[in-house]
């Protein structure tokens, strides 16, 4: 008796529990589906569950995209219905058949479902209607060579919120190239808008490298339906993402016997201008002298420096700092470099300037080349005199003597005496005006000369600490930009070679040893304490020198 009611119980609380739990059921948009395509999971309550769903069994097999819930109450007959949603954006991380597992809700579960997911790649493409094409201008490109990667969208449906990754490719130079285009094309019998967008990669190492897969994922309009809970009656969307082919690259070292410097690029031009007529140039007066080499498909960074410190004896050359530009272009990089030299001859006489060559790879004929700008020379002729002295010259004498057709004997008197002693004198302090002159604008330049080796105090602490943190830091890039503006501040130097010339062996030496890691090719590690004990030693000395100088301050200025 007793067991029978005990059976009876266990029964009437089952069905009772069965009566109350919430029964929640799923459903999947469709099925099959493709790989990277989304789909929708709905889990629908009748009655309120006993607890916040758990999604966490999914991520074994999907990616959970997007998430939201909505519920509705209907009343028919007077029965009051409820009805809650859970609504899943998921997408496959894998192919086959896959099972969609019970997700607890509190104590309540759901319904299992399976859904089969299908290799997208094996697909034909005509039956797409979203895909990626991707291509390269060379697969065995050069060291620091240019690859223009394209990326091509297909699609023949409506997209929106659509968001596509960058080309990736370890130890390279990416740029992106001009705009998009958007274009229509058949591909395979069907139409389709196509989006093309271009890159420019540099690969900075060789060996072999791999461009990684880009993926888009977006919203694709589903034509016919739209959202009618939603304010501003959207359109219902489902998110797909495809992904494009990996790109490997076989990136060759340079070619041996290519010289120190290389620079591959498709084409390249050297050329000069001359501010004034190069042929004849006037003694003490500058002239300058405009160098551009102009890259198609290359970066600033492989342009080389284009003033040679090789100037003939007695012709001063004063290098300014270089322009240097970069512009990308729909069909690659253009690099630009401009240097503006002053040339100022020392004494009259012929200067042959030395030719200039720029060794390169023409990436297209896979040969070397040299760009040249022939010897050139320069015919510097004697200044002509100043303006005081040529005034003085050409000045007609103070007492003109007539010109007669026969000689007379004339007596001399007092006031030709007079007129004679009045010349003289003239003459006199023309000349000692004209020393005068001479003296204080020497002395003005001189002035002017020390004055612009020496910067304020605030910029110099300021360039000091600068070049501080970029030796305690072992940054070679750093301490050069510190140095080419102390060596702008103090000596009017814009390159490391000329700086290098105004300090003492030791520190001439780790200048020129900076400059030479700066410009290897090959990879090399620099510690800067000894540059900057150096620098140190420098500074110190050249403050000593300068407390044993007088500093008497000029009488006047002119």
């Amino acid at each position: 008796m007793f067991k029978s009611h005990l059976l009876l119980f266990i029964l009437l609380s089952s069905l009772t529990g069965s009566l109350f739990a919430a029964d929640i059921s799923v459903s999947i948009d469709r099925n099959p589906v493709n790989l990277q395509e989304s789909f929708q999971l709905t889990f629908t309550a009748s009655y309120d569950p006993d607890g916040e769903p758990d999604f966490s069994p999914l991520d074994k097999d999907f990616e959970i995209l997007n998430q939201s819930q909505q519920q509705s109450v209907q009343i028919i007959n007077w029965e009051k219905t409820k009805s809650i949603q859970w609504i899943l954006t998921v997408m496959a991380k894998h192919t086959g058949k896959l099972v969609i597992p019970a997700i607890n809700f509190g104590n309540d579960s759901s319904q299992f479902a399976a859904i089969v997911v299908n290799d997208s790649s094996q697909v034909n493409n005509t039956n797409e209607d979203l895909f990626l094409q991707v291509e390269v201008s060379t697969t065995e490109p050069y060291i620091q060579q240019q690859v223009i990667y394209t990326l091509k969208l297909f699609r023949r449906v409506n997209i929106a919120q659509a968001s596509l990754t960058e080309p990736e490719l370890a130890d390279a130079l990416i740029e992106k190239l001009g705009e998009d285009t958007n274009y229509n094309t058949q591909f395979q019998g069907e139409n389709y808008v196509v989006t093309k967008r271009k890159y420019a990669i540099f690969p900075q190492k060789s060996g072999i490298a791999t461009i990684i897969p880009l993926s888009l994922t977006a919203g694709v309009i589903i034509p016919g339906q739209r959202r009618s809970n939603s304010f501003f009656n959207q359109q219902r969307t489902r998110t797909k993402q495809v992904v494009s082919a990996a790109i490997k690259l076989d990136v060759q070292a340079k070619p041996e016997n290519t010289g120190v410097d290389w620079l591959p690029a498709k084409q390249l031009a050297l050329q000069e201008q001359w501010s004034d007529n190069s042929e004849r140039v006037i003694v003490g007066q500058p002239i300058t002298r405009t160098i551009s080499l102009f890259a198609d498909g290359a970066t600033v960074g492989v342009l080389p420096e284009l003033y040679q410190d090789n100037m003939p004896t007695n012709l001063k050359a004063y290098p300014d700092q270089a322009v240097l530009k970069e512009e990308a272009k729909e069909d690659g990089m253009v690099a630009f470099r401009e240097e503006k030299i002053a040339l100022i001859p020392g004494q009259a006489g012929s200067y042959t300037l030395p030719p200039i060559e720029i060794p390169w790879w023409n990436t297209q004929t896979q040969q070397m080349e040299v760009a040249r700008i022939a010897a050139h020379t320069l015919t510097a002729i004697a200044a002509s005199p100043s303006t005081a002295e040529t005034q003085i010259a050409q000045s007609p004498p103070l007492m003109p003597t007539p010109e007669l057709s026969t000689p007379v004997d004339i007596a001399p008197d007092n006031s030709q005496k007079s007129n004679k002693l009045w010349l003289g004198l003239a003459i006199f302090f023309a000349c000692g005006w004209a020393v005068t002159v001479l003296y204080f604008l020497t002395k003005k330049s001189k002035e002017a000369k020390n004055e612009s080796r020496v910067s304020s105090p605030e910029n110099t602490q300021t360039i000091e600490k600068q070049l501080k943190k970029a030796c305690t830091n072992n940054d070679p890039v750093q301490a050069k930009d510190a140095l080419l503006k102390w060596g702008r501040d103090n000596f009017q130097q814009s390159s490391l070679t000329k700086i290098a010339e105004q300090g003492a062996p030791d520190f001439q030496q780790e200048i020129l040893s900076l400059n030479a890691i700066l410009y290897s090719d090959k990879a090399q590690t620099w510690q800067g304490a000894e540059l900057w004990a150096a620098f140190q030693n420098h500074q110190s000395t050249d403050l000593a020198k300068s407390e044993k100088v007088d500093p008497l301050p000029p009488l006047f200025k002119i």
